[in-house]
């Protein structure tokens, strides 16, 4: 069976994160407005520290929201390839705290997707070094590294990369959880 490298932050889930911060500044940013990979950029310096506290009481996973058609089409794939989620836990502005945030993954994860064993999670910031046939992720680096099909979910943040720049990389972009099926059944 092929091995499929899913990200799960913005190709799986999305919206949780922003809640959070909208909740904290007491704002309503939409994902569309956000030009950053990091939404927390968007946090005033001024109340970087507050913020952090503040995440830490937080659950981002308590309000995410599945995108469409993704559920169905893991569980179909998953009799077909061998699925794998490798998502990034380490929260940036303060990685000493990661650890609740991966807890927080996992439980997500295993509650929403009985068909993935969590012997298939990869918790991971550096994706370069996982070599299967198909990579699925929002962030173009993350792309980088060993695999046949390299597919570049759109999120709010990488819009802007040109079909230039994906040609280059040997990446294809994808808009919705159908555009992938629809590649990965011509693709057998």
């Amino acid at each position: 069976m092929k091995k499929i490298m899913i990200d799960m932050d913005d190709v799986i889930c999305t919206g949780g994160f922003l809640k959070i911060i909208n909740e904290f500044l007491n704002t309503n940013y939409k994902e569309e407005e956000i030009k950053t990979y990091y939404i927390q950029d968007i946090i005033p310096e001024n109340k970087k520290e507050e913020w952090k506290e503040y995440f830490e009481s937080k659950n981002v996973y308590e309000n995410v929201n599945l995108l469409p058609n993704v559920y169905e089409t893991l569980e179909k794939l998953s009799k077909k390839y061998e699925l794998y989620i490798a998502t990034a836990y380490i929260f940036r502005d303060n990685p000493e705290k990661s650890t609740k945030h991966l807890k927080n993954k996992f439980n997500y994860l295993l509650k929403t997707f009985p068909f993935i064993k969590p012997e298939k999670y990869i918790f991971i910031n550096n994706k370069e070094l996982l070599d299967c046939d198909i990579k699925i992720d929002d962030k173009l680096s993350n792309l980088k590294g060993n695999a046949k099909l390299k597919l570049l979910f759109t999120a709010y943040h990488n819009k802007d990369i040109s079909d230039e720049e994906l040609l280059k990389e040997n990446v294809i972009r994808v808009n919705n959880w159908n555009e992938i099926l629809k590649i990965l059944e011509e693709d057998k």
